[in-house]
């Protein structure tokens, strides 16, 4: 594992800490975590083998990526006050992230101190083509987590912001009738 990638596994998961502290659900919610998978999946993702069974191993961690992200976003507490969305990630969700983030790079450490052979023989027996099916799945598992997540929390803002937003337009009628 290079350096690069120590970094970018740790603060992937060290997301996660920002939100245990409850903040304010703003775009930096969104584009911080977006942009590091973004810079993960440009420098590991040359390409999505398809051949054996690799759609099947890549498939199968999406599905799991996806689930931890959707548990994520459930778990994470949405309220509003006054004008403002706050987010604050529950022990449940930083635990779902962790898991999700830390499997990734445990599997990482295992494979370079001597999982490597137990890797290629799992491959050899499932007909999966090679590291690079590897690499795909692990990496669109950690693209997946982060957007199902996301994307959950936006969904269960929404009535929050649609509230703020009706709240708003009230607010400007009643002042518009005190002018008039």
């Amino acid at each position: 594992m290079t350096t690069t990638t120590w970094i970018t596994d740790i603060a992937l998961i060290l997301l996660v800490f920002r939100q245990l502290r409850e903040g304010p659900l703003t775009p930096k919610s969104y584009l911080l975590p977006l942009g590091i998978v973004t810079f993960v999946g440009f420098s590991y993702l040359d390409t999505v083998p398809t051949g054996g069974n690799d759609l099947v191993l890549i498939g199968a961690l999406m599905a799991f990526g996806a689930a931890l992200g959707i548990a994520g976003g459930v778990f994470t507490r949405i309220r509003r006050v006054d004008a403002q969305v706050l987010i604050k990630a529950g022990a449940v969700s930083a635990v779902l992230w962790v898991v999700g983030m830390g499997a990734r790079l445990g599997f990482q450490v295992w494979v370079d101190h001597g999982g490597a052979a137990d890797v290629a023989r799992f491959s050899l027996e499932h007909r999966i083509t090679g590291a690079q099916a590897w690499v795909a799945a692990l990496v669109l598992m950690a693209l997946t987590e982060v957007v199902t997540r996301l994307a959950t929390i936006f969904l269960r803002s929404r009535p929050s912001t649609r509230g703020l937003r009706s709240a708003a337009a009230a607010h400007a009628a009643v002042g518009a009738g005190r002018r008039a």
